[in-house]
């Protein structure tokens, strides 16, 4: 339902932006015009935006004047393209749709990218793949790229190169003063060091240059076990994680699936293991690294091959289509079987609430220090823990009592939150806080005073200025 022109924000009303409409290129839009439906609602369903005002910012200058005029009227700035990972939702404020800014150029010589505020995923893996190159995504092709690096970025190769914030060579971004700078190493690099993993807290980026990585292909694919099996598979799959080159990168997922015509049938309406596959080597050793995976018993569906980069979203194969979800997640020290029990216990089949929950190897280059360094948190993590529901507003409550159950069991092990994974209610201050050290979380306060001091970028992951109320 379409959120009505609101009294209390009168600001944000047709003869109000009527200026600012006739200053930008793309459509600026306000509750009840057509369009404004399809700008605010993106992937995420529950809770979706609902400010005052809309920019379909088509470039730069368009990004400029939107945050200009949310400064000027001293309102809340919020950013979108793919809206996969929102956190706080707007509900007054300027949001700036960048789904338009998804303009994609690769420079092989230099093995770079650079990539429009908009840009998805699967634009960067088509263009750079004629080049023999690939970016460092994530597991859904579909996700915004800019948004998903700044937050971390924790990839399908990450084992092997890190984070795809540690591979950042350039930002322009647009500052809450509506100056357009570029940001690097020697442009202000505070703030270089800030963006890369303190998400839009700074500035509203345009644009960014990141590095390519030379693969074509890779050894990858799905492990589908029963659920029956899921307490011998999990436990099997942590203890074979000791063991592996950092060439692989590797996850477990604990999936309810629907009964629907689009699934496999063997796949339908099960609870299921799935072990996804991201292996930088030729098949024979992939087969023989994951031959103790597939001899825990028979499997519902097999698809580990060797496979061209293009299609790396095989792997997990996230869903596509828009979803209202509620999710969190523990960074761990370790995961031992008697916590497995547990977490089996209170998310499975048999749990009052029966969640999807996701466990993502780390370490390997995840756990070294970038060079130029960057705020990236929580890098002696050896695991990622990830739960995730559809959630509806009746079942909301629920839902988010049953992460906590499980966050707070998982509290023993808990080194940090990643900042990617944080969804909705869950993205608190005090949770956003966990994904970074105590003292980069101090220092990236300070300079959210220098940058933003009335906290006007805080529809998101926020992180509050310095010696504001967190």
């Amino acid at each position: 339902m379409t959120p009505q022109p609101r009294p209390d924000a009168p600001w944000g009303d047709r003869a109000a932006t009527s200026k600012l409409s006739g200053s930008v290129r793309g459509p600026v839009l306000v509750a009840g015009d057509d369009g404004y439906d399809e700008e605010r609602i993106r992937y995420q369903t529950f809770r979706p935006h609902a400010p005052a005002v809309v920019v379909g910012a088509v470039d730069e200058e368009d990004v400029r004047l939107a945050v200009e005029f949310g400064a000027a009227h001293d309102v809340p700035i919020g950013v979108q393209a793919t809206g996969h990972s929102p956190a706080l939702p707007a509900e007054t404020g300027v949001l700036i749709s960048t789904r338009r800014m998804n303009e994609v150029r690769i420079d092989p010589a230099s093995r770079t990218a650079r990539l429009g505020a908009g840009v998805s995923w699967q634009q960067v893996v088509s263009a750079a793949a004629p080049h023999g190159l690939a970016p460092l995504n994530g597991s859904a092709p579909h996700v915004g790229a800019v948004a998903y690096t700044l937050g971390g970025g924790l990839g399908l190769l990450a084992r092997r190169f890190g984070y795809a914030a540690d591979h950042v060579r350039r930002i322009e971004a647009v500052t809450v003063d509506g100056r357009l700078r570029e940001i690097d190493t020697d442009h202000a690099p505070d703030l270089f060091w800030a963006l890369r993993g303190g998400r839009d807290n700074f500035g509203v980026v345009t644009s960014m240059d990141v590095e390519l990585v030379p693969v074509e292909r890779l050894y990858g694919g799905a492990l589908y076990f029963d659920g029956s099996l899921a307490e011998e598979a999990v436990t099997a799959w942590l203890d074979w994680t000791t063991g592996v080159p950092e060439e692989m990168t590797s996850s477990l997922a604990l999936v309810p699936l629907p009964d629907l015509p689009s699934l496999p049938p063997p796949l339908r309406g099960r609870y299921v293991v799935h072990i996804r596959i991201a292996l930088l080597g030729e098949a024979a050793e992939g087969e023989r690294l994951i031959a103790p995976l597939r001899a825990l018993g028979p499997r519902l569906a097999d698809t580990v091959r060797m496979l061209p980069y293009t299609e790396s979203g095989t792997i997990h194969n996230d869903p596509v289509p828009p979803a209202g979800y509620s999710g969190t997640n523990a960074m761990l020290s370790g995961l031992d079987a008697d916590t497995v029990r547990r977490v089996l216990s209170l998310t499975g089949p048999d749990a009052p609430v029966t969640s999807i929950v996701e466990v993502r190897h780390l370490g390997g280059a995840l756990s070294r220090a970038p060079h130029p360094p960057n705020s990236v948190g929580n890098r002696d993590a050896a695991y990622l823990l990830a739960v995730l529901n559809r959630v509806t507003p009746e079942t909301a409550d629920e839902v988010r009592a049953a992460h906590t159950r499980l966050t707070d069991t998982l509290a023993p092990l808990t080194t940090g939150r990643s900042l990617n994974f944080l969804y909705g209610a869950n993205a608190t201050p005090d949770q956003v806080a966990m994904a970074y050290s105590p003292d980069d979380h101090r220092r990236l306060r300070r300079l959210k005073a220098v940058w933003d001091p009335a906290n006007l970028l805080r529809l998101n992951h926020n992180i509050p200025p310095a010696d504001a109320p967190r």
